[in-house]
């Protein structure tokens, strides 16, 4: 890139090594810090997020700047977030003078995520990051929020989390966060990485996730908060009937939860685990004129 200091491939173990040696840093365990060091996954995840010269791109866990080196030679404006400050210099170093890339240092969760994104309003917004394992599922229904009109996310996960993500209902991967994500957005699992692609080696292997947000929820609902909090009862107490989870965690007769479910042909014994996102979707809109709003977080 273009006015960048003279190192070593990053996307290579040897290429790591000495940026952390150079920058006197040790990976943190309390950051869940493990670099990229493979130049194939590191182009399976570019190839994925099909970029262009008019793409905004929010990487979020940006590190060394191995991925974000190849997102600013591909996409016109780039936001890179990094948590922890030791980071920062080896960031700036390899990609600070890039006019088409900005760093910022903090918390992506604590940021407003409507401020993140650069370049023109009407840009097309994308996240492409290898997110931390720690705050992935959260990071992915956030930035499924349709008003920030992101049109793609490509994420590094932990495999375990794609296969949340990717769940079809009565599988053992499949819950909220199934639900959440799907009830908004198209999610596919692009490939496996395993371990060895990065420094240190993870103990669990990861996967690059596909996700497009879809133009308008995949079910009509009435409202999307009462939606989430049906789902969030019906997952709320996995081990318990659907009759019985929805009750105690809507706060409402058994008689009311046994009513809708016949409104809807569900079987009230039935488990959460089982319910398709349309399903859910069904029982949103036949317990709608029960449900008092709730100031809750509308997600999964």
């Amino acid at each position: 890139m273009s006015g960048a200091v003279e190192w070593p491939v990053l996307a290579t173990p040897e290429g790591t090594r000495a940026v952390l040696r150079r920058f006197g840093i040790r990976p943190s365990h309390r950051f869940g810090q493990h670099f990229l060091v493979s130049g194939r996954a590191l182009g399976q995840i570019v190839a994925s997020a099909g970029l262009s010269p008019g793409d905004s791109v929010l990487e979020i866990g940006a590190g060394l700047g191995t991925l974000t080196e190849a997102l600013g030679s591909r996409a016109g404006h780039v936001t890179a977030v990094e948590l922890d400050r030791r980071l920062v210099p080896a960031l700036t170093a390899r990609v600070g003078t890039s006019p088409n890339v900005r760093i910022l240092v903090g918390d992506a969760l604590d940021m407003d995520p409507g401020t993140l994104f650069g370049g023109p309003p009407g840009a097309p917004r994308k996240i492409v990051a290898n997110l931390p394992y720690n705050i992935a599922a959260e990071v992915v229904v956030r930035f499924l929020d349709p008003a920030l009109r992101i049109s793609r996310l490509v994420v590094t996960v932990q495999r375990e989390v794609a296969a949340r993500i990717t769940a079809a209902p009565g599988s053992p991967a499949y819950g909220r966060l199934s639900v959440a994500v799907q009830f908004r957005s198209v999610a596919r699992t692009v490939c496996r990485i395993l371990p060895g692609a990065f420094l240190p080696p993870p103990e669990v292997e990861s996967a690059v996730v596909e996700i497009v947000p879809l133009e308008a929820p995949a079910v009509a609902v009435p409202d999307d908060a009462e939606f989430f909090r049906v789902v969030a009862a019906g997952f709320g107490q996995r081990r318990k009937t659907l009759l019985n989870a929805l009750a105690h965690g809507l706060d409402l007769p058994s008689a009311v939860i046994r009513s809708a479910c016949a409104v809807c042909d569900i079987d009230p014994q039935a488990r959460a685990e089982t319910l398709s996102v349309a399903a859910f979707g069904a029982l949103a809109r036949a317990l709608h004129p029960l449900l008092a709003p709730s100031s809750g977080r509308e997600d999964g």
